[in-house]
């Protein structure tokens, strides 16, 4: 099974001023990101506001990327949802558009608890999708389901043949290490902390990877696995101490899904308002924010269009 090199883009859901799913703007989007160095997108996920989206909205939504995506570019479909039968009916629809592959999270209700129990939410999603590559995203801060990724590793492999492996959105790179050594590197290991690409690069990782903060500073994300691959690892602590200066500010206005879609707003590129119960920033916060973003140089070196 293909390992993805290079990163993925977790794009945002363009919306209109009263909240309807805006796709006119994906085609430009797309070709933004592929100009700044990103390989595809995994759509409908947390930054994308998935699980806030109707089906019928997130089907239109894949169909659009897949419609309008480059020659080379790939789309992944987030399809988790509380509802195990709307997850199927996606996987089933993002093969049938030919999506490059599909991926899900655990459900933030009910919370899963034990391996089993996530094997075999994961089995019944990707047997609706056999002929595509299915992810576990793994990102527990959203939906508390803080278990052993090596344990899954271990109980899907020989029972999931679509599995392809995880997109790793936790702190603790010594489980993402080990689950990237697993049987050889059997597995492919999506990094998916944008703020620690370049610790995971000198254990062998983040070859691969899908990242939120990619949609603005694509370029320095990018950047960061370049000048490694050169030998120049000044260059690359430089830009990934750039990629935390820029988290750090967006953490100050209610994370990437809020403070990050902002932020596309103001390089020119306005994507419309988060849903409710996402507290939309104030025009006071905007201009304090590009202020903040003003203070580390961002715009300069931000995504370009």
């Amino acid at each position: 099974m293909e390992k993805i090199i290079g990163l993925i883009d977790a794009p945002f859901t363009p919306m209109k001023e009263n909240g309807d799913v805006n796709l006119e703007p994906i085609a430009s989007y797309a070709a933004m990101l592929q100009k700044n160095g990103l390989k595809g997108v995994f759509i409908n996920g947390s930054s994308g506001e998935g699980y806030m989206l109707t089906t019928k909205e997130r089907m239109m939504l894949a169909e659009r990327w897949v419609n309008v995506a480059p020659e080379g570019f790939k789309v992944i479909v987030h399809v988790g949802s509380c509802c195990l039968r709307e997850s199927i009916q996606l996987a089933a629809h993002a093969q049938k558009i030919g999506a490059w592959g599909i991926g899900s999270m655990a459900p933030p209700f009910p919370k899963i608890g034990r391996i089993e129990e996530l094997v075999k939410y994961c089995e019944t999603i990707a047997a609706a999708a056999p002929s595509l590559p299915f992810y576990y995203y793994h990102i527990p801060a959203f939906n508390g389901a803080y278990l052993p990724m090596l344990d899954l590793l271990k109980a899907v492999d020989g029972r999931i043949p679509n599995f392809a492996g995880i997109k790793y959105t936790f702190e603790s790179l010594y489980e993402y290490n080990q689950c990237r050594l697993y049987k050889d590197g059997k597995y492919d290991m999506l990094h998916g902390q944008d703020e620690t690409i370049l610790p995971s690069l000198a254990q062998g990782g983040a070859q691969g990877g899908i990242g939120g903060t990619t949609n603005y500073n694509g370029r320095e994300l990018t950047g960061i696995i370049d000048a490694w691959k050169r030998g120049d690892i000044e260059t690359a602590r430089e830009k990934q101490n750039f990629s935390q200066a820029v988290i750090n500010v967006i953490c100050q206005y209610r994370g990437n899904i809020v403070g990050g879609k902002r932020i596309m707003k103001l390089m020119g590129f306005d994507l419309g308002p988060n849903r409710v119960p996402f507290q939309n920033m104030t025009e006071e916060e905007e201009q304090s924010m590009r202020r903040d973003l003003e203070q580390i140089d961002f715009f300069s070196r931000c995504n370009q269009f």
